[in-house]
């Protein structure tokens, strides 16, 4: 639902009001001798650093916009997306503007249509208020009815930086790093499960779109504003992400083709293509080929993934069920390593 207090008809802060709420987060120097003032956020383009845009009569002020990977290419500008001060209480906010996205995602033979939805976005903030494995906000329109969500900023690393950072190689990370690492991505896969069980779906699940929060160091969700179809599965394509951030933990980050070419040649000659990811096949999924201290049932999980399966996950059900043995033997492999 969208909190539309009457933000069309909201007033507007004067000039003189607007500077003086600045100057309490900015130096003098700083202050805009003249405070541009945005109501409406169609052209997403023009609202720029410094600006005021007032949404339900409450002004923030804009700084930087966010940026984003996507397909493999690094740090793409979200220009919708915007940094801001709420002028209020001083709290940094995320702002997300609207922005009309279509295209088609291929996992093996199933194709998903996929769309960015502000309301569906807007709808989920609703959802998961209060849930501590999940971005937080609220939703507002702005002058001319666009919906507008506005996000707590969630101080903290994205998980596959911190991943990055765990452990001296592959084996130390995987004996004394993994096993806890695997409870928090278990507690975050029953976090989608919970959007399932409502009939939503996260839409976007990369493992930079997790963030452990510093404050209370838990891991969160965050971006849940596309939405996607496909006739037989409906939350496939959340199941396929999951997959994909999974085997990028149990690897300590992705395992490629070109990455064996120049350190495991060995390895490399043992991969078929059925070892693949379905979706990148230049990301190796059988990881008990390279690290064979790998357990067989964490390995089976991610086996589901290769473009070698057969058989797929149908809903998160399924994989937490599957999780919860492969963590059971994880800690008994641990603890046996500990006793040695």
């Amino acid at each position: 639902m969208v909190n539309n207090h009457n933000a069309v008809h909201a007033e507007k802060p004067g000039q003189e009001d607007l500077r003086d709420m600045i100057a309490r987060y900015l130096p003098p120097e700083r202050v805009p001798k003249k405070v541009k003032v945005i109501t409406d956020t169609s052209d997403f383009f023009r609202v720029d650093y410094d600006d005021v845009v007032v949404l339900d009569g409450r002004p923030y002020l804009i700084r930087n916009y966010e940026r984003e990977g996507r397909f493999s290419i690094d740090e793409q500008p979200k220009f919708w997306v915007k940094r801001a001060i709420d002028l209020e209480d001083g709290s940094l906010k995320i702002i997300k503007m609207v922005f009309s996205e279509r295209f088609r995602a291929k996992v093996g033979d199933m194709i998903f249509e996929c769309v960015r939805s502000s309301k569906k976005e807007a709808r989920i903030l609703d959802l998961v208020r209060g849930h501590p494995n999940f971005m937080h906000g609220f939703s507002t329109r702005d002058s001319t009815g666009n919906i507008i969500r506005i996000i707590d900023y969630i101080p903290g690393i994205t998980m596959d930086i911190l991943i990055s950072r765990l452990g001296r190689n592959h084996e130390d990370y995987f004996y004394n790093y993994f096993p806890s690492v695997f409870v928090d991505y278990i507690e975050l896969v029953e976090a989608i499960a919970f959007l399932h069980r409502h009939g939503e779906k996260h839409g976007d699940i990369r493992r930079d779109h997790i963030i452990k929060d510093k404050r209370g160091g838990r891991y969160r969700w965050i971006d849940f504003d596309f939405n996607y179809w496909h006739k037989e599965n409906m939350f496939g394509y959340d199941l396929f992400g999951l997959g994909n951030v999974l085997v990028y933990l149990a690897g300590r980050g992705d395992v490629t083709t070109q990455y064996l070419g120049h350190n495991n040649q060995a390895a490399l000659q043992r991969l078929t293509i059925d070892d693949m990811n379905i979706i990148f096949n230049n990301r190796v999924v059988n990881l008990k080929k390279i690290y064979p201290y790998i357990p067989d049932t964490l390995n089976f999980v991610l086996l589901h993934f290769s473009a070698g399966a057969e058989v797929f996950y149908d809903d998160t059900g399924q994989l937490l069920d599957d999780l919860n043995e492969a963590r059971d033997n994880l800690n008994v492999a641990h603890d046996s390593v500990r006793e040695e």
